[in-house]
């Protein structure tokens, strides 16, 4: 427990700015492959008659994306460390103490910014990586997988809220929609400029912030909550285009299946006309 409000207060501030440059950091690793017409095909190199061209018809090998998944993964293995490990339980009350005022609901609505301006960029003739259909489709599976893991999470850890008023408060479940919508914008712009990654995981953190203010949850379930919405939209554009190719077989793809849990195990379907 700190000695007064004023370094509590200095402590909050200190981890919340050392949480977001971390996020903040990690979008301006760019990559170094020019973006293509259709980001989900490459562009291979062929040859006819002593010819140099190329033909957007196959899709290059891509191996498992293991250090973009460093970050989130610190994130979560800090979450689940802090659900029972006591100095960080000191914490957690500390910053409750000195934050939680309750009189927002702004961050209801806030989650999705992130998102909704991944079209309204679009729409303005700032073009996303993926068109319509498959970016559509790749937020969906994104936030289907990252409920699915919220939901078993929060019935398995059955950790009370700060203000009592029921058992499901790890992970944030707001914090974790709002971090997948700032990486389905950072993934579908990051070719444009790292800063619309920026401004969306600064979005991100404000919902992860008002959640601790309007006191729903303590500050490791949203760090945990940060790192399931990062990893789960990361997973998806990783996994993405091998179920487009399996499933669809090149052609373009506006149906999607895929395994979910919402208290019982079943399937989502979703279907873009």
């Amino acid at each position: 427990m700190f000695a007064s409000h004023h370094s509590m207060r200095l402590n909050f501030v200190l981890i919340s700015s050392l949480l977001f440059s971390q996020f903040a950091n990690a979008q301006f690793q760019l990559s170094a492959r020019k973006p293509n017409a259709d980001s989900l095909y490459s562009r291979t190199p062929h040859y006819w008659n002593g010819l140099h061209f190329y033909r957007k018809d196959s899709v290059a090998p891509e191996k498992f994306p293991v250090k973009s998944f460093i970050i989130p993964g610190v994130l979560i293995a800090y979450g689940f460390v802090a659900y029972r490990l006591d100095p960080t339980l000191d914490l957690d009350e500390s910053i409750q103490e000195e934050v939680s005022h309750p009189q927002t609901h702004i961050d209801n609505y806030l989650q999705f910014v992130p998102a909704v301006a991944v079209y309204g960029l679009d729409l303005v003739g700032i073009k996303a990586k993926n068109n319509f259909v498959d970016r559509s489709l790749i937020y969906v599976m994104s936030s289907v997988i990252s409920n699915s893991v919220v939901f078993v999470l929060k019935n398995w850890t059955h950790e009370l809220r700060p203000d009592g008023s029921d058992y499901y408060s790890f992970p944030s479940g707001h914090t974790t929609q709002a971090f997948v919508s700032a990486e389905f914008l950072y993934q579908e712009y990051k070719d444009k400029s790292p800063w619309y990654g920026v401004a969306g995981y600064a979005v991100a953190t404000s919902v992860g912030f008002l959640r601790i203010y309007n006191d729903k949850h303590w500050f490791h379930d949203v760090v945990a909550g940060a790192g399931f919405g990062m990893a789960s939209t990361k997973l998806t554009y990783w996994l993405y285009p091998k179920i487009k190719r399996l499933f669809s077989k090149n052609k373009q793809m506006n149906t999607l299946v895929m395994p979910t849990y919402n208290g019982s195990y079943g399937l989502a379907l979703v279907h873009l006309f």
